[in-house]
Formats: C-alpha cells, structure tokens, sequence
C-alpha cells in the first residue's frame, strides 16, 4: 500500500480511522484503502450512512450559526475530524467573521491536514488530544492563546462520545469541560442510538461490529443515557431530537428521522 505524500510518518495506514472513514463518507480524498474497506463493510449493513454523516454535518451548521446568533464567536470542536465540505471553522466564519476555533483531534492525519488548512489563520489552531483528557485539552498551548475561557464558548462535541466506553468516564469529560466554560457557553452534540431505528437488529449490530475493528468501538446510548450530557446545560427547543428535526431549515422530507440513527441536542449554561 502505497503512502501518499501527505500521511505522517507515525500512522499505520493498514489500520483504519474514524476520522479518515467519515472523510470516505463525506466524499473527501484523505482517506486510506484500510477506511475505504471498513466504509464499505459498515455500509452492508447500514447503507445509508453517508447519508447520516451529511445529515450530521447539516446539523452543526445549523447549531453553530444557533449559537453565533446567540452572541458567542468562540468554538471548541473535539473530535473535528478532517475539515471535509467545510470545517467548523468555515461555518462559524460564515455567521461571526472573526470568530475563533479550535479543533480537536486525536487522529493524526485530522491534525496535521487541518493544521495545513489552517497554516495563516491567525484565529483558528488545532489540537492533538483526546476528550478522554479533558484537561489536557483545556491546558493546550492553542486553547490558552485562542480562546478565552471567561467568555462563553460553543463546545462542539459531534459524533464523538459514541466512541468513548462507560469505563473512561465520558459523563466526567462532559462535566469537566462544562465546568471550566464560563456562563453562556453551549453544547452542542450528538449521538448514535439504536432508539427507534427502522432496522433489523442484526444489520445494526453488523454495523456497530465493523467499528470494533478500528480501535474505537462504537457505544449505542439511549436516549435518556444521551440525555444525561447536558446535566448542568437548559436543553434549547425542541430539545434532544433525531438529527433531521432539529430545527430545520426547510420541512423534513417523507424519510423517517429516526433512520438517522441518533439524537442530537443544543444545551446552555446559565
């Protein structure tokens, strides 16, 4: 296999990365055979989720330009992934133009492409870490210079807590980062659920087990254990919600919402 020029030294290009598979799903180029294969096997059993991952990306334009409208013009997106079709940095410019914005990431490639996207943009940086650190994250050279803390700060955690298990504490990393934003800050998230799901067990657990293969097992919450991430946040109407109803732009087609698959939610602190 051969390796492009742009793929740090570090990587094992055999192994494939939920970042660089959702870049395959959103049409983007800095992805692996590796990611490509595991993009094909989890779409055997799930087809549409390129379809999910658009819907996903749709939603955080939405909410981004939600909390622009609310005043804030600074962002922490963990778990950013590649900026493909547009990184949370263009939305949020595209509502606040000097808005600030850190991604986060604990996949290399994510990093140092956004890194090179990034290269003369004095208000935007990214991050190597993992939510699993929370203070890592907050401590980080890029936070301190970009971001002020005493301010209120859009906290952007998108299709990431899925990937993290029960026994490294995500409703603590959640706490942690709610805890160190100042009053007004926002989260935004969302979540896979097999809730209500228009699907056969078998082929969503096919799905889920292609994901076991990538380092990052993927955990399904209900509704309700979603929910509990924005303790300490008032939900923003109408709440915790299958992607597609999350106060959308034009009227939500014929498709049922929960074949999405997840929820997603806005939250503020007081």
């Amino acid at each position: 296999m051969q390796r492009p020029a742009w793929a740090p030294r570090s990587i094992d290009i055999s192994m494939p990365s939920v970042a660089r598979v959702n870049d395959y799903f959103l049409g983007g180029s800095h992805n692996f055979e590796a990611d490509r294969a595991a993009a094909r096997r989890a779409m055997e059993f799930v087809p549409g989720l390129p379809k999910i991952m658009r819907a996903t990306r749709a939603f955080t334009r939405r909410a981004v330009r939600h909390a622009a409208a609310r005043g804030i013009t600074q962002f922490l997106d963990i778990g950013a992934g590649l900026p493909t079709c547009g990184g949370v940095h263009e939305m949020a410019r595209d509502a606040v133009p000097g808005a600030r914005v850190v991604h986060v990431d604990n996949d290399a490639v994510a990093v140092e492409h956004t890194r090179a996207v990034l290269a003369d943009d004095p208000h935007a940086g990214a991050v190597a870490a993992d939510l699993r650190s929370p203070e890592a994250i907050l401590t980080s050279p890029q936070v301190r210079e970009l971001l002020d803390l005493r301010r209120p700060v859009a906290l952007l955690l998108i299709a990431i807590l899925h990937f993290v298990d029960d026994e490294d504490d995500p409703y603590g990393a959640v706490a942690t980062l709610r805890d160190a934003l100042a009053p007004g800050s926002m989260l935004v998230l969302t979540h896979a659920s097999f809730e209500g799901i228009p699907l056969p067990p078998e082929r969503a657990g096919g799905a889920v087990d292609v994901f076991k293969d990538i380092r990052n097992p993927l955990i399904m919450r209900s509704q309700g254990e979603i929910a509990r991430f924005f303790e300490g946040y008032d939900m923003v109407e109408p709440g915790l919600v299958p992607m597609p109803l999350w106060r959308p732009e034009t009227p939500p087609g014929d498709e049922d919402p929960y074949a999405f698959c997840g929820f997603a939610g806005v939250g503020t602190t007081a």
